[in-house]
């Protein structure tokens, strides 16, 4: 937005467990709240997000998600501001409302109030932009969540980070390690793969019960969990890894046409890929030629798919060559192209 000509206000909400911020070149706003979840978080952010932006000056409004959709939109109605509607997710088809049906009901209505209204939105692949072209009849630009460009000259190595150096080295990376999201299948993998570390690095809803399946099944020796950490930091580790993994289940529309940005920091890591057979990921991981996929989420499957792709050196080193061409492609140097061309017919 700044290479558009705007000056950027970002605004978000801080939680008692959320870290500083780094220094940015643009301003942030940072909402204290009295709860942290559930109707009465969203209904108190929504009203405190409406009153901040009413009393802000904009000459165009950006919403992050449908949670943050309807303040923007009333107030863009009010000031006669644009608006541009960012989705990075088939929101309403999260497994956290699907098992919800009433509180589904009022995210669903509140998407329709709004995107009937609008002539254009932002998404982040080609399955969900149809599925909102079909629904609401609206043009959907796609803008990946891809990242920058890697710094090749950005290393580490094992010792400096304390991993092993005589094992194989498998990731999983993430915000969101939730349930139906294959986890707990690949933690119970390493049951049957005995040269083999698995670093869980992130936060999510599952961790819990990762952990509890560690102490369960004697894994502590072959699985490490690693708290959520500047994308730098976190980079470090993944580009040691051997073997990389998303193996989301299609278990709701959000996660069958997911596009998680894993995937990409794989990519720029030099990484490959073991992945669950889902269409946007399987687009992507055939396209290039960077990765396989598993038969199944039982974890003796699993296991199998990870023993077979780091015995067969020669496949390795074609997809780490084929991550090489992936990278160069697939980085926010390209991809923000397309978004320059959206902001800059509001400036």
């Amino acid at each position: 937005m700044q290479k558009a000509g705007f000056s950027v206000v970002l605004i978000g909400r801080r939680l008692k467990q959320s870290p500083p911020m780094d220094q940015r070149p643009y301003q942030t706003s940072r909402m204290r709240l009295m709860f942290e979840k559930g109707p009465l978080f969203y209904a108190f952010f929504n009203i405190r997000l409406f009153f901040l932006l009413l009393f802000k000056k904009a000459d165009l409004l950006v919403s992050n998600d449908l949670d943050t959709l309807l303040p923007n939109f009333i107030i863009s109605r009010i000031k006669k501001v644009p608006l541009v509607y960012d989705s990075h997710e088939y929101f309403t088809e999260t497994p956290e409302l699907t098992n919800r049906p009433v509180v589904q009901k009022v995210w669903k209505a509140i998407e329709k109030l709004v995107l009937s209204r609008m002539q254009e939105m932002i998404t982040v692949n080609d399955s969900i932009a149809d599925l909102f072209r079909e629904k609401y009849n609206i043009k959907v630009h796609i803008v990946r969540n891809v990242p920058f460009r890697l710094n090749q000259d950005f290393s580490s190595s094992r010792g400096i980070l304390g991993l092993p150096e005589d094992k194989n080295l498998l990731v999983l990376q993430g915000s969101g390690i939730n349930i139906q999201r294959g986890a707990e299948e690949l933690v119970q993998s390493l049951k049957y793969l005995d040269d083999c570390l698995l670093l869980i690095i992130g936060g999510g809803d599952v961790l819990p019960v990762l952990k509890g399946l560690c102490e369960k099944e004697q894994l502590s020796e072959k699985i490490r969990f690693l708290p959520r950490m500047p994308y730098n930091e976190l980079m470090r580790y993944t580009r040691l890894a051997d073997l990389g993994f998303t193996l989301d289940k299609a278990t709701n529309l959000n996660y069958k046409f997911s596009l998680p940005n894993k995937l990409f920091d794989f990519i720029q890591a030099g990484v490959p890929v073991i992945a669950s057979d889902l269409p946007e990921i399987k687009r992507i991981i055939e396209q290039y030629q960077i990765g396989t996929f598993i038969p199944s989420h039982q974890p003796e499957a699993i296991a199998a798919i990870i023993r077979e792709s780091l015995d067969n050196k020669a496949l390795r080193a074609k997809w780490k060559n084929k991550l090489t061409f992936a990278a160069h492609e697939l980085c926010w140097e390209n991809e923000e192209k397309v978004l320059l061309k959206i902001y800059e017919q509001y400036t």
